[in-house]
């Protein structure tokens, strides 16, 4: 099962980056799910982003940032394990390191999950 696991922003978190403890701690972790095969993927998203719309056949593209937007993700980890309970044990050791936040871990559905296909 594959998961996609996000950190979200408020706008509340102080700026900055982290310290050297919290980036060796990250580093540690990272590797471990590295070496180990569940991380299959890991970054940061860049602020705003572009928005594409489509509505009535006409797609719009708009640039960002965008006000209205009460949080945003701004990292993500693509990690695939045996049940949703390992997932969130892993962000749960995510957020031990980080510290206080936010996130939201969403089951990935792909080709080989759709019946028939």
């Amino acid at each position: 099962m594959r998961f996609l696991m996000m950190t979200t922003d408020d706008g509340s978190a102080p700026a900055g980056p982290p310290d050297e403890k919290l980036q060796t701690e990250m580093g540690r972790f990272i590797e471990e799910m590295s070496r180990s095969g569940v991380l299959l993927a890991t970054g940061g998203l860049e602020p705003g982003g572009t928005r594409i719309k489509s509505s009535g056949g006409k797609v719009t593209v708009l640039d960002g940032p965008f006000a209205e937007a009460k949080e945003t993700v701004v990292g993500f980890a693509l990690i695939e394990v045996g049940t949703r309970e390992e997932a969130i044990e892993l962000s749960k050791r995510f957020w031990a390191i980080v510290g206080d936040g936010e996130g939201v871990i969403q089951q990935v559905f792909g080709p080989d999950d759709i019946p028939g296909a």
